[in-house]
């Protein structure tokens, strides 16, 4: 159980949207393709309705990963880390351990954009084993626009493998 001064964390970590491959675009720089516009508005929606406000966001520097950001309509301050493109799990996870030195350390809710594979091995990373339905499902396919939320009661800076539940893991389509 969670004292009141080790308040309940949310993360939601999420791929980036369905992307376009235009002709002689650099992978940095693909946007999103008409069904990822659509799939980013829907986790937008999905976030708002299932999930505590999101206090701050942590997105790739990649098209793609701002483009999803501005679709789902999430309205909270953002950093966006050039480390998160192309980024392996352990860089991602020392990421999130920075979001107090980002953010402050009343930040409850952290969306976190990125890519695969680094998003599926941060999710199964970080779980404690506790939802093997939704981790199965993670290690089957992380899609475009999926969402894995996790909980944990420890701060941020302490966050390390096995530290959260996984709660539940969502394709909005």
């Amino acid at each position: 159980m969670a004292s009141p001064i080790s308040p309940i964390r949310t993360l939601l970590l999420m791929r980036h949207a369905k992307s376009a491959y235009p002709d002689g675009v650099a992978d940095h720089d693909r946007p999103l393709a008409a069904r990822g516009i659509r799939e980013a508005a829907l986790a937008g929606d999905w976030i708002r309705a299932n999930v505590p406000p999101v206090d701050a966001v942590l997105c790739s520097t990649a098209k793609r990963t701002r483009q999803t950001l501005a679709r789902t309509g999430i309205d909270a301050p953002v950093q966006y880390a050039e480390r998160i493109y192309d980024a392996r799990p352990g860089t991602v996870i020392d990421e999130i351990n920075g979001v107090p030195s980002r953010f402050g350390s009343e930040v409850s809710t952290v969306l976190l954009i990125g890519h695969e594979p680094a998003i599926s091995a941060v999710a199964l990373g970080l779980a404690d084993g506790s939802n093997r339905a939704a981790a199965e499902s993670i290690s089957l396919k992380f899609p475009t626009s999926a969402i894995a939320v996790l909980r944990t009661s420890g701060p941020w800076d302490q966050l390390a493998l096995g530290g959260a539940a996984l709660v539940t893991f969502h394709v909005p389509r």
